[in-house]
């Protein structure tokens, strides 16, 4: 959603039960010290652990990675025990010397679906720091009522006259901006500055066609009221949690492909309940966990691994079935270096101010 909802990146507002649960700073016990994304603050999530365990899974939310290690970084040692992370991030905490290697024969890494396993971000000179836990696309979303599904199988959808006016736009830059240079037929991961002006006059014609962009909230909430009909940037993440309210709202993977985008768990070093820390990995991991972690009340996602216990129906609105295809398709975030991300967010901008 990723960055994962980053991503990865997110969605609705929280009830104010599952507001409750999130903690001003870490407590000073033997509880659990979560930082986390808000898929993980749900009471459905935390409290068969909780329970299973006696114990209180004191949780802190935050969006983007870089929010996630400021908050670190003015953290004590041993304040906290679990992160969730954009997978492709895990390197950067280990090279800061924050995870700690985690048993891999203690984790269900058979289980994970191959392409989303990610050996290249959570594995660091042959150990594994960290664990793909959800993943989804960053894609079209759109009113399956209101739109020809059939032109939602092409990005150039998104830039003719047809839906003119009639389009949203997820504004976070990584993502769309890999949208656009799929749409170019240009590979996510070896983009350079080269590839910019095309991909910025790419981002130009989509904002033409835009009626807004907005931030989750208000790109979700522009598509579920019928403001627009199309958001790009959207996928399961906008329309899975949405389903039983409006079936209308739908998401493709275009013939182009999408942007992927995967969260992971990771476990601190300075952690002083590595026992509970490993113990409440595997229970996200395990098939109750996963189920309930990719129907959260906050934004559904793909479970990462293939026996999550989800319902046939949950599996039908997520297309857990027809995941071997998108995988198929789907690139991974643009992973730029500072000067080239920097180069990217100056064309966000431009496009953002774009009248």
């Amino acid at each position: 959603m990723k960055s994962v909802l980053r991503t990865h990146v997110r969605a609705s507002v929280l009830a104010a039960a599952t507001l409750a649960l999130v903690a001003v700073s870490p407590a000073l016990s033997q509880d659990l010290n979560a930082l986390i994304w808000c898929d993980h603050a749900d009471p459905a999530l935390l409290q068969p652990f909780e329970e299973a365990n006696g114990v209180k899974v004191n949780v802190k939310e935050f969006e983007g990675t870089g929010a996630g290690l400021a908050i670190v970084e003015q953290s004590q040692p041993g304040d906290w025990d679990v992160m969730v992370i954009d997978t492709i991030d895990i390197p950067r905490g280990v090279a800061k010397g924050l995870f700690a290697a985690l048993p891999e024969d203690q984790l269900p890494i058979a289980d994970l679906f191959p392409e989303v396993k990610m050996d290249a971000s959570t594995v660091v000179d042959g150990k594994r720091y960290g664990i793909t836990e959800k993943f989804g696309y960053n894609t079209i979303g759109f009113n399956n009522t209101k739109v020809d599904a059939a032109d939602m199988q092409s990005m150039a959808s998104l830039t003719g006259e047809k839906y003119k006016g009639r389009i949203a736009i997820y504004d976070y830059y990584l993502p769309v901006i890999g949208m656009a240079a799929l749409a170019l037929g240009k590979e996510t991961a070896k983009l350079t500055e080269a590839d910019l002006p095309a991909i910025r006059d790419e981002l130009m014609k989509m904002k033409a066609n835009a009626k807004l962009v907005g931030e989750v909230t208000a790109s979700q909430t522009a598509l579920a009221t019928g403001e627009v009909d199309i958001l790009v940037g959207g996928g399961e993440w906008v329309t899975a949690g949405l389903a039983k309210e409006n079936p209308a709202l739908d998401f493709s993977i275009p013939k182009e492909g999408a942007v992927l985008w995967s969260q992971a768990l990771a476990m601190f070093e300075a952690s002083r309940n590595k026992d509970l820390a490993l113990k409440f990995i595997q229970y996200i991991m395990s098939p109750e966990g996963q189920a309930r972690l990719a129907t959260s009340s906050c934004y559904w996602g793909m479970p990462a691994s293939t026996k999550a216990a989800l319902t046939e129906e949950e599996k039908k609105t997520l297309r857990f079935d027809e995941q071997p295809g998108f995988l198929a398709r789907a690139q991974a975030y643009p992973a730029p270096d500072a000067e080239l991300d920097k180069k990217m967010q100056d064309i966000w901008t431009e496009m953002l101010q774009a009248q």
